[in-house]
């Protein structure tokens, strides 16, 4: 009898582990699909700002009066968020779940922090009449800088609601796999802002 129920078990418990398999395969894809769908997004806008740039020879003045000082702050606040985002990760591969939601909260809190910064940075553009309507410099820069926020908005929004999932009950791989995408979601967040603060921020205040 007990070898009837331990050969019935073996087969079901390898199942499991199968499907476990197949559903993080599937996630993971999936996920590396939408980010090379971002990434043609932001790309192509970053390929268009660059190309309009060369054919007028510079972005002139227009360049000059970007907030580059609260955009380096925003850098530095981004990369301390990815690396506790970071530590989450590794905290839930100890199974330390006490440490994953002070990390993953550490990481949305800095990710308002940016959005806050941000705020000040759009309201000093507006008060010295830079709007989204100054010019063909300004239309670039609320849309890239502006489909950026609302894409960390979303990973800030990400990171709050998996301190829902930080249960004793979801610990172990299931909670690995989910800080796993949305961490990598968070890192390509990182990257696209580290491409427009040197693009927009750096490289026309110097022309």
């Amino acid at each position: 009898m007990t070898e009837s129920v331990a050969e019935i078990g073996v087969p079901h418990a390898a199942h499991e582990v199968s499907e476990l398999s197949a559903s993080y395969e599937i996630g993971k894809l999936g996920m590396w699909i939408f980010l090379a769908g971002e990434t043609m997004l932001f790309g192509g806008l970053m390929g268009v700002f660059t190309l309009v740039a060369f054919s007028r020879g510079g972005w002139g003045s227009d360049g000059a009066h970007v907030n580059w000082r609260l955009a380096g702050i925003n850098t530095i606040i981004l990369f301390t968020s990815s690396m506790t985002a970071s530590l989450a990760q590794g905290a839930a591969r100890g199974g330390d779940l006490a440490r994953v939601r002070r990390y993953l909260s550490a990481s949305g809190l800095l990710g308002v922090l940016f959005l806050v910064v941000k705020a000040f940075e759009y309201a000093g553009d507006v008060r010295e009449g830079f709007t989204p309507l100054a010019g063909l410099f300004w239309n670039f820069y609320y849309l890239m800088t502006g489909l950026h926020v609302l894409h960390l908005f979303a990973g800030v929004v990400v990171f709050f609601g998996m301190l829902l999932w930080v249960k004793p009950q979801n610990a172990g791989s299931w909670l690995e796999r989910k800080l796993k995408y949305a961490c990598l979601y968070w890192y390509f967040v990182e990257v696209v802002w580290v491409f427009l603060y040197a693009l927009v921020y750096l490289s026309p205040s110097v022309q």
